[in-house]
This record gives structure tokens, sequence and C-alpha cells, in this order.
């Protein structure tokens, strides 16, 4: 892979995750910022599943795609509640890749095999739908210990992605895809699933260096896209 340096900004935008998530958004809001993603060619355009009907027109016959945010942003919901938000999202064949919250209360309370259980039957009801799964762990909560857990539980329930953050924790400091954190998922992982910084990534640099650091895929709100493709635009 070259150096992302190197790269242009389509190439750039292959590894964006381009989020849409504010839960005050209207529906004008929505659509503008996904045109604007739909425009600029990024990979995925990551939204509430009340604007998947919204968004995926505005997504057809264009490289982007949705991905809906599954019990977004804390996780706490039931397995079967979790599974029928699923269920429920894959009725539109046009969603590929969906993201869900890992239930980090239950992995800091050392119930590893029940968040394991909780993925697995996640995975399972993306994967019979050939639909891809990220999963987010929540870093900022989280010690390096029990991030390094959390990987492993992701990784054993069969999900495709670990994903750092939701960008929606409140109450402490956030470092979100801070590198040295990245560093410790990718290490972590040894390239068993595949991974994705987000989370206070507002710099172009930054993204550069994640990408560099080898993730798959990088998660960024919608306020800081323009920045890595060296806009001063304001959304």
């Amino acid at each position: 892979m070259k150096p992302a340096s190197e790269m242009n900004n389509y190439e750039l935008a292959r590894y964006m995750d381009y989020s849409i998530l504010k839960p005050e958004f209207t529906e004008e809001t929505v659509a503008r910022l996904a045109k604007w993603g739909v425009e600029h060619k990024v990979r995925c355009i990551a939204v509430n599943p009340c604007w998947m009907d919204l968004c995926i027109p505005l997504c057809k016959g264009s490289e982007s795609t949705v991905a809906p945010a599954v019990d977004f942003p804390f996780g706490n919901g039931t397995t079967a509640m979790r599974v029928a938000q699923i269920e429920n999202i894959a009725k539109r064949p046009e969603v590929i890749e969906l993201d869900v919250v890992m239930n980090f209360g239950l992995l800091k309370s050392g119930k590893d095999e029940e968040v394991t259980r909780d993925l697995a039957e996640c995975a399972k009801a993306a994967h019979a739908h050939n639909i891809v799964i990220k999963v987010i762990l929540e870093t900022d909560a989280l010690t390096e210990e029990e991030i390094r857990r959390g990987c492993e539980c992701i990784i054993a329930a069969g999900c495709d992605y670990i994903k750092t953050s939701t960008g929606f924790l409140t109450g402490r400091p956030l470092r979100g895809a801070a590198n040295d954190v990245v560093q410790i998922v990718i290490d972590q992982n040894k390239g068993r699933v595949k991974v994705k910084g987000s989370g206070c990534v507002r710099t172009r640099e930054h993204f550069m260096e994640l990408i560099d650091l080898g993730v798959d895929r990088i998660g960024l709100s919608y306020s800081s896209a323009p920045v890595v493709f060296g806009l001063e635009e304001r959304l």
C-alpha cells in the first residue's frame, strides 16, 4: 500500500465513513449532508436508521453506500432488540454495512462471554443478509486491558470490524481514534479482522496517519470531512 501522503482525494475518500448521526438533525439537513458525501465519493454514509429511506435513494448509482447505526450510541439494548433492528435494516437490500455498539458496560463488568454471545447473534443476523458488521468498542470508556478483551470478544463473535468510538460519549475527555489507541487495537487484533478508527479525527494529517498505521476504514463527522479534502467549506 502506498503512503497516504501520495493518495489523491478519491483514494482518501474510499477510507472514509462519513457520519451524520446527530439526533437533532432535520430531514433537510440529513439530505443536504448526504448529498455532499455522495458528491465527494465517500465510502459510506453513517445514518440513524430512521433516515435510511431518505438516504438510500440519494446514493443510488453512486460510489457511496448507507451504513445504519444499530443500538446507537449506548449499546444497551437486549440481544433480541439488537437483532430485530438488524433484521429490519436488512429489509433494504441496498444496505451492505452497519455499525453496532458493544455493550461496554457488560464488558467492564467482566461479562466477556455475554458480550461475545450478544455480538455473535448480531453477526449471525447481519451475515445472513450479506451485511458487514462493524462493532464499536467505545475506547474512551475502557482501560487498555478492557480494550484488548473487547477486541477478543469481537473477533470470537465472528464480526468483521473492530471500531474505536461512537463520538457521542460524554462526561470525560475524549481521545477517540488517537494513534496510540488505534495501535493497541491493531496490536491485539493481529490482522484477524478489519480495523476502523473513529472519533476525534479532525485533521487531514491525523486521517493520513491512521491510514499509514494500517486501518481499513476511518470514521469522521460531517464537520471534519471537508478538512480531509483540503476544503475550507463549512457543512
